[in-house]
C-alpha cells in the first residue's frame, strides 16, 4: 500500500491541520503470517491497500485494492473490519496522519503482483522493522489478537 499524498477529506480540528490520509486494507492471514507488498523497488512493507474513492465503502476499497495490487478476489462475505489504526502518514510532513481501516478477508487466490507491486511477502511480527508506522503497528495489533507470529 502506498502512503503517498491524497485530496483525502480534512478530518477533525482546525483549518490550519493537515488532511488525514484515509486509507483500507487487507489482512490476507496464512499460516499465521500476513500477505504484505514492496512498490516500486522500495525496500519497504505496506499492506495491501489504498485510497477509499467517494461513494465507496472502505470494505469495497480493501477489496478493490486487494484485486489490483495482488490479484486475488476476496469472497465478499468474508471480509470483515478488524480495527483501524491512526498513525503518523510515512514520508508525509509531521502532523499528517494516515486511517488506515484494516479488513480481513479469504480467498483461494495465490496473491501475485500487479503493475503496482514489485512482490508479495508473508510475513510475522518479526518484520516490524520493514514496515513504516502504519505497517508496525498493524503487526503488533495482528501478533496481540493472536492472528500471527
Amino acid at each position: 500500500m502506498t502512503e503517498a499524498p491524497t485530496t483525502a477529506p480534512e478530518s477533525g480540528g482546525d483549518s490550519g491541520s493537515l488532511p488525514t490520509i484515509r486509507v483500507a486494507a487487507l489482512a490476507l492471514l496464512r499460516e499465521r503470517r500476513v500477505l504484505m507488498v514492496t512498490a516500486r523497488a522500495r525496500d519497504v512493507y505496506y499492506m495491501p491497500g489504498g485510497k477509499i474513492d467517494p461513494g465507496e465503502t472502505a470494505a469495497e476499497a480493501a477489496a478493490r485494492e486487494a484485486f489490483e495490487e495482488v490479484s486475488v478476489r476476496l469472497d465478499a462475505a468474508s471480509v470483515h473490519p478488524l480495527f483501524t489504526v491512526t498513525v503518523q502518514a510515512h514520508g508525509e510532513p509531521e502532523g499528517r496522519l494516515v486511517e488506515m481501516q484494516v479488513f480481513e478477508g479469504t480467498t483461494p487466490d495465490a496473491p501475485r503482483p500487479s503493475s503496482e507491486v514489485d512482490a508479495v511477502h508473508w510475513v510475522s511480527s518479526a518484520d516490524l522493522h520493514r514496515c513504516p508506522p502504519a505497517g508496525a503497528e498493524t503487526l503488533r495489533r495482528l501478533h496481540a489478537l493472536g492472528l500471527i507470529d
